[in-house]
């Protein structure tokens, strides 16, 4: 039997790089997949064909992670389609990074909300659901620099560890009823995003972590499946770096 036969999840963010390979790893293990991003493209086309062609049901959602009234509704019609959600995996992310004497108030602003806020959002819509059907699994997207900080990432260093206290905070609330709830936090990830960091920013990164390479979006895949399925089921309020032992 496949580790996620039988669930049916939900992932933020998932058209591309880290949600992308999330997704279809879920699908290869069974999962029927409800995903988002902020609009349909080809890639959200592309994403909902792959995961059809390995048998399970899958459905893209245009959607708006920073409104709450987005998230309200986003649930409501994953319901309907899906007719429960066993996993929530809160991934929509953006970075707007810059010297904090350099960043516009806007930029903070629209990182803590996409980031963080929206984790509040869907995570507040969605436990009526998980808390009546008592039991689900809650995997929210944080990062090394949320357990470290990182120059230049004041504001994405600080919706990252602004997840962790959040996550341990709904485990605690959320455990009686079977409702877990923990964080992964990615350390060098090769994806669109880290791609566009210069060359010597990379080798100086990956001479720091002591794998030596930097990691495949797979690698963080990897500990979604063990966090969505029942291998975890006494795993709770936990954060667990995917980073190549970058942090200790």
């Amino acid at each position: 039997m496949k580790l996620l036969e039988n669930k049916k999840a939900l992932i933020t963010g998932a058209a591309r790089g880290i949600g992308r390979a999330i997704a279809l790893a879920f699908a290869r293990e069974g999962a029927d997949v409800a995903f988002t991003d902020i609009r349909l493209d080809d890639e959200t086309k592309s994403l909902k064909k792959e995961m059809n062609d390995l048998g399970v049901k899958s459905k893209a959602y245009a959607f708006d992670a920073s409104s709450y009234e987005d998230s309200e509704r986003l649930i409501a019609e994953v319901l309907e389609d899906f007719g429960n959600i066993d996993v929530l995996i809160n991934n929509a992310g953006i970075t707007r990074d810059n010297l904090l004497m350099r960043m516009s108030e806007s930029d903070w602003d629209l990182v803590i909300k996409v980031n963080l806020k929206s984790v509040f959002n869907m995570t507040k819509s969605i436990q009526r659901s998980m808390l009546k059907q008592r039991g689900g699994s809650i995997i929210n997207m944080s990062s090394v620099v949320g357990l470290a900080g990182n120059a230049g990432q004041s504001n994405y260093s600080a919706s990252k560890a602004g997840l962790i206290g959040f996550t341990k905070s709904i485990a605690q609330e959320l455990g009686s009823r079977n409702v877990r709830c923990n964080a992964i936090a990615p350390g060098f990830i090769e994806t669109a995003m880290t791609s566009r960091l210069p060359e010597d920013v990379k080798e100086k990164w990956i001479k720091e972590i002591p794998l030596r390479r930097s990691g495949k979006p797979e690698d963080v895949a990897n500990i979604a499946i063990f966090l969505a399925s029942d291998l975890s089921s006494y795993v709770t309020g936990q954060v667990i770096s995917v980073c190549g032992g970058m942090q200790m």
